[in-house]
């Protein structure tokens, strides 16, 4: 597997890692996603496994760590019905069958 973030944090010299507090344009977040030449930052203000591409340099302060918030149980859901979904008519039926 390859080192997460290792493109960022070599070409752009910045700690970017899984988990590093951020602050982005004044807004607060945690890196949650290695996304090639971006950080995926989920912001404090979203909801968790909301993330949004930020350009490891513009307007980026690099903070302690923290932790990346764990998905609502709904969000979990929706990303198993997306990955058995053709088995099913559609999210109701899946909801039906797979009662948690």
């Amino acid at each position: 597997m390859p080192d997460d973030f290792a493109y960022v944090r070599e070409y752009y010299d910045v700690p970017a890692c899984l988990g590093r507090r951020v602050e982005v344009y004044g807004k607060p977040g945690v890196i949650a996603a290695d996304r090639g030449h971006h950080i995926g930052v989920n912001f404090d203000s979203d909801k968790p496994g909301v993330i949004a591409n930020c350009h490891p340099t513009s307007e980026v302060k690099y903070l302690g760590m923290g932790s990346v918030r764990k998905l609502t149980r709904s969000q979990q859901r929706y990303l198993r019905f997306l990955d058995v979904g053709d088995c099913f008519d559609d999210f109701h039926h899946f909801l039906k069958y797979c009662k948690d």
